[in-house]
Order: structure tokens, then C-alpha cells, then sequence
């Protein structure tokens, strides 16, 4: 199992076995990400990976995750910005025993 050598941005420089890392493509953007634990602190590190580093990553033995983004971000959206006021009213709205057929009614179509 290979030695990796990557960088915790609170303890610096770290070494890793290959099983200890992950790398993650977008399928729709192309872009890549590693992801690691630092052994030192536990905390979780996500870096970008140019194109090389997910080949050096891939031939060292990194598992690879591919991923695409969701499908809520093509849909079209209708209508302003949700506000704090909104999630206050809606919350108010589920308190009530007849909060699906109102919500039901505010939908036509649906």
C-alpha cells in the first residue's frame, strides 16, 4: 500500500496510506476533489485535484467516487427568495391538522 504525503491545514504535512483517501469526480463539472482524516487531529480535509494528482491518486491505489450534481439545480425556479418570514409562516401552517390540504390547495396542477 502506498505512502501518500498531503497537507492538514492545521497540522501541516501528513502521511497516508492510499486506503485512507477517496477521490471524487463530477461527472457535470469535470472537477475533481481528494478527501482525507488527519490522522494528527481527525478533522476532515477536502482538497482540489487537478488532473494529474487524481492519476498520481488513481495508480497509488485511491478508491474514486464519481458523482453528478443535482438535479434540483436544472429546474427552473419561479418567484422570489425564500424569506425568513416564509419559514416562520410555513411553520405556523404544519402546526394546523389540516396543513396538507392546504399546501395541497396552494399547488394546482400538482
Amino acid at each position: 500500500m502506498a505512502l501518500i504525503r498531503a497537507t492538514c491545514s492545521d497540522c501541516g504535512d501528513v502521511e497516508l496510506r492510499s486506503k485512507d483517501l477517496q477521490v471524487r469526480l463530477c461527472e457535470d463539472t469535470g472537477s475533481s476533489t481528494y478527501i482525507f482524516r488527519c490522522p494528527v487531529c481527525r478533522m476532515v480535509e477536502v482538497r482540489p485535484a487537478e488532473d494529474h494528482v487524481v492519476d498520481v491518486l488513481l495508480a497509488a491505489g485511491v478508491p474514486c467516487t464519481e458523482w453528478h450534481m443535482p438535479a434540483e439545480l436544472h429546474e427552473a425556479h419561479h418567484g422570489g427568495a425564500i424569506t425568513h418570514d416564509d419559514v416562520l409562516d410555513f411553520h405556523d401552517l404544519l402546526e394546523s391538522a389540516d396543513w396538507f390540504e392546504t399546501l395541497a390547495s396552494m399547488t394546482p396542477g400538482l
